[in-house]
């Protein structure tokens, strides 16, 4: 009989030539997803990694949406929107973090970190990637002054509508986890939407000054929605 570890190994193992073979992620980057999906998997079960493979498939489809009108406006991510580890990490390093700590502690709360960190990743990922291209008149989110569509800290009304429906969408899978299903839902998707706009508060303050990078800004982002949903869930409950 197949072992539980062995099973995880060959899923994710089918999954990265996935991955390559539409050239989501290079080498590195699925080196680097692998690690952390295996970790998910052994440490949270199927419900968080299925919420990370949810974010992984929209956040490609987002990328390649309208990709050649992109490129035309200079707002299309390098290598053609392959990824690498950094990028991995940075989206996906906090929900290792908080799904270990559920692993030992055993809390609802930190499911609510865990799923809100998700959550997050999502929402920036498409509010950037849709919002490059649908946003109107986007303004910087420290000083509200108008923005180029892509800049760091650019927000506009559709990018955070579609911000909102990113982090939703990764919410309903927090539900499986928890009977405090309206309070989960609620907690994961303002948790996903206040982390980015964290993103592009630290993008428009540290990483427009050179302080961080885009893969640490969303490491910061990612952890801290995951704070913010995991706080929320408390007070409510």
């Amino acid at each position: 009989m197949i072992s539980n570890s062995l099973m995880d190994f060959i899923v994710l193992l089918g999954m990265a030539v996935i991955a390559y073979t539409v050239r989501a992620l290079d080498i590195r980057g699925i080196a680097a997803a692998f690690v952390v999906g295996f970790l998910v998997l052994e440490l949270g079960g199927v419900y968080p990694f299925a919420a990370l493979f949810m974010f992984v498939f929209l956040g490609v489809m987002a990328t390649k949406y309208r990709f050649g009108e992109k490129i035309r406006l200079g707002l299309a991510e390098e290598h053609r929107g392959m990824r690498s580890w950094g990028n991995v990490l940075g989206n996906g390093l906090a929900a290792v973090i908080f799904v270990a700590l559920e692993h030992y502690f055993r809390l609802d709360v930190l499911w609510a970190a865990v799923f809100a960190s998700i959550a997050t990743a999502n929402a920036d990922t498409l509010a950037s990637e849709l919002g490059k291209v649908m946003g109107k008149s986007p303004r910087m989110i420290t000083n509200f002054k108008k923005a180029r569509p892509g800049m760091n800290g650019a927000v506009s009304l559709q990018g955070e509508v579609v911000s909102v429906l990113g982090a939703l969408a990764i919410a309903l899978f927090a539900v499986f986890v928890s009977p405090y299903r309206w309070q989960m839902i609620f907690a994961v998707t303002l948790g996903g939407f206040f982390g980015a706009n964290i993103d592009s508060l630290v993008g428009a303050t540290l990483e427009n000054r050179g302080i961080t990078n885009n893969d640490s800004t969303n490491f910061l982002a990612t952890f801290f929605g995951g704070v913010i949903g995991a706080l929320l869930f408390y007070v409510m409950v």
